[in-house]
């Protein structure tokens, strides 16, 4: 690729060396803002993830905090202002020279940090509690174990023995990318006030000489390293994927807990946990829905958390906020039934007033304000403006202002400020949205090499299709740019922000415009519109798609005669049922793509929710494997070996179809246009840089050669990548 490239996007090596931002954490006293950049290592063959502050004022520029080869995340204020953090990097105080996630600490005064806490299987889901000094983990115990102390016996002998086989007694039995066992979830609680200043590590004499050489590092002192007590015993699988938060006292850790059962009856309860007991009870059983995401209110009396009632293959999923009181035997209340939007995130306002609530909305993902007090139905407004998907809000305790990170189409993650007490004090039912403060973050926004714009049209029966819309620097009716059509995943899904997996501008610095539609199936459009989607694939989401792209074609700025059409999971679904029905696109590129759904179906790593889906009926009538005979449009089959919610067997499948009963087949020779770009490491998504470098580099030069007519090694196109040979 080019070195001197007008923008990141001009340069593969350039895009994915750019720094990534996510994850905000406040300080208690609202002075200190931390986030986490995701930078190149090296050898640029992965991302490392440091910590940086953020001045809440926006005056001083950030300022890092961290650095290491294994680098920091998860960060978290603990309630004296101390940063927590998780980080896999070497303890100068041990010999360890392969550690797992510990728990590490960062002083608040200054100074180095610290290991607090370590697992065999290391530690993760930090909590802290609000007004106490309590925090919790996450680790996972192998079933035998007794405690941590026994786990480590136990995980050396499988090592020793070099044993990775899993007897499983339950399902699921993987999850996207990771195999599920023989280690299983639990939750820990420890007390930072217990902690002492000693510095552990201090090179004493070994036991059996007093030789320099023998001398080895002492054992932590007692209060040197955190006391981790195991609320939960004997979960099973009960915290596989769990969310959890603690009460502002310390006393109680409401956790997600998974109900195993027969098929589709598989769902989450929620469960308050006394932290020094271990007693607990069932908060919320629901049996029609799942339940997560539990934020307990600031005085300890409520917790709040998200409702998604269980499908089924006529009903699609409602998605409602809801409250309950902390304590046995209540019953919860919906505050959001009337909302015809689904909310993702939420977080309380300091006197328990109410919450702000993140939500999809048509193309954007803005923070809402819902009234979490009186009776009947509660106001929901928008609190922020613009067009951008807000992330990580974090409310300041005198309740001044909140902090976000935003992104849009137009930039990625960026840490934002929203003056809330002004927003609070307008009029209820009349309160404008507020324009946040932009923060000097520690990552600017890089150059685009084009514009966006926001198109829609009228579907089959009438309602509105919205889509995004980017295009090229010098798109014009004299020279109008080819066409990516390019269908999100999900499919409950938005094409609404930033992705640096499916980032659209690198295809628009090749000089293709690239469609982002939201079809039937979308969220942020209400519940009518992804019912008519619901069980029909084929059917609502393909037609919107069709109409969509047939308006933008209309453009002047568009050539509809040069057009190609990519997706990822259902996105790529979409891609084969589309090769299946119209031969309008000079090639289409599936990624992760579900070929044959009556295979998918008993295969895919959350069997038990496609069952609540689609029926056998459906499934087939929707299935693209039907329609292989029919395909006349050149083929990229993008799969990883490593993807457990589409497995590898659709992307085999979809292969030998296409060579054997395409209207396109292999020829005598075996030769066929189509082409297959397998990773045997990779997931789901293709993560590491280099891969996606390849990812981009063939995908770019297959439209290249089919929509634009130019040849894989022609001098004018890079052609295939040389390290595919």
């Amino acid at each position: 690729m080019t070195t001197d490239a007008a923008t990141p996007f001009h340069d593969l090596d350039a895009y994915v060396a750019l720094p990534r931002l996510a994850g905000l954490t406040l300080s208690p006293d609202g002075s200190r803002l931390v986030t986490a950049v995701q930078t190149l290592d090296p050898k640029r063959t992965r991302y490392v993830t440091a910590l940086w502050e953020v001045d809440p004022t926006g005056q001083a520029p950030s300022r890092r905090l961290t650095r290491s080869a294994k680098g920091e995340s998860a960060a978290i204020f603990a309630s004296n202002g101390d940063l927590l953090f998780t980080s896999a990097r070497p303890d100068a105080d041990t010999d360890d020279d392969n550690p797992k996630s510990a728990l590490w600490l960062l002083p608040a005064g200054g100074g180095e940090a610290r290991v607090l806490a370590t697992a065999p299987g290391g530690v993760g889901g930090v909590t802290v509690a609000r007004d106490a000094s309590t925090v919790s983990v996450g680790a996972a115990l192998l079933p035998s174990s007794t405690d941590l102390d026994d786990d480590a016996k136990r995980r050396k002998a499988r090592k020793d023995h070099k044993v990775a086989a899993i007897l499983h007694d339950g399902y699921p039995v993987r999850y996207w990318d990771h195999d599920l066992g023989p280690d299983r979830p639990h939750r820990f609680v420890a007390d930072l006030a217990a902690l002492t200043d000693e510095v552990p590590g201090a090179l004493v004499p070994a036991p059996s000489s007093g030789e320099k050489d023998d001398a080895e590092p002492a054992a932590a002192p007692e209060g040197a390293r955190l006391d981790l007590r195991d609320l939960t015993p004997a979960p099973g699988a009960a915290l596989e994927d769990s969310d959890a938060d603690l009460s502002p006292d310390g006393r109680t850790l409401v956790t997600t807990w998974r109900v195993t059962g027969p098929g589709p009856t598989m769902r989450s309860t929620l469960v308050a946990i006394d932290t020094e007991s271990g007693a607990q009870y069932v908060l919320v059983d629901d049996r029609g829905a799942d339940v997560f995401g539990p934020k307990v209110s600031p005085d300890g009396r409520f917790v709040a958390y998200v409702r998604e009632t269980l499908t089924t293959p006529q009903r699609a999923p409602e998605v409602t906020l809801a409250v309950v009181p902390l304590a046995p035997k209540q019953s919860p209340r919906s505050l959001t039934t009337h909302w015809d939007r689904w909310p993702s995130s939420l977080a309380w306002l300091p006197d328990g007033s109410g919450l702000l609530v993140t939500a999809d909305d048509d193309g954007r993902g803005p923070v809402f304000h819902v009234a979490a007090t009186g009776g009947g139905i509660v106001p929901v407004e928008r609190v922020t403006a613009g067009d951008h998907v807000y992330t990580d809000v974090r409310v300041a305790r005198d309740g001044s202002a909140f902090y976000a990170l935003r992104s849009s189409y137009l930039a990625p993650a960026e840490p934002v400020r929203v003056d809330l007490a002004d927003y609070l004090a307008q009029d209820e039912g009349k309160r404008t949205p507020v324009e946040p403060t932009l923060l000097r973050g520690p990552v600017p926004a890089p150059a685009l090499p084009g514009s966006l714009v926001e198109v829609e049209t009228p579907a089959s029966d009438d309602v509105r299709i919205r889509a995004w819309l980017a295009l090229p620097d010098g798109a014009s009716a004299e020279s109008p740019a080819p066409l990516a059509l390019w269908v999100h995943g999900g499919p409950l899904g938005s094409w609404n922000t930033w992705s640096w997996r499916w980032n659209p501008w690198l295809l628009v610095a090749a000089g293709y415009a690239v469609l982002l539609p939201d079809p039937a199936l979308s969220t942020g459009y209400g519940q009518d519109f992804v019912q008519r989607g619901w069980g029909a694939w084929g059917d609502k989401p393909f037609t919107d798609v069709m109409a969509v792209t047939d308006a933008v074609v209309a453009r002047d700025d568009v050539d509809e005669t040069r057009t190609g059409m990519m997706g990822g999971s259902f996105g790529g679904y979409m891609a084969n049922w589309i090769a299946g029905h119209t031969d309008r696109f000079r090639a289409i590129v599936t990624h992760a793509s579900l070929w044959a759904l009556d295979q998918f179906g008993p295969t895919t790593d959350a069997s038990f929710y496609w069952e609540r889906e689609l029926s056998p009926e459906a499934a087939l009538e929707n299935s693209p494997h039907r329609f292989v005979g029919d395909i006349r449009t050149p083929m990229l089959v993008v799969h990883g070996d490593k993807d457990y919610r589409v497995p590898i067997g659709e992307g085999l499948r979809l292969w030998y179809e296409l060579l054997s009963k395409s209207g396109l087949p292999a020829d005598a020779e075996g030769k066929t246009v189509h082409r297959f770009l397998y990773f045997p490491d990779e997931n789901h998504w293709v993560l590491t840089p280099e891969h996606a470098k390849v990812w981009y580099q063939v995908v770019l030069a297959f439209l290249a050669e089919h929509v634009l007519g130019v040849a894989p090694d022609d001098d004018a196109y890079p052609g295939l990548p040389p390290v595919l040979g």
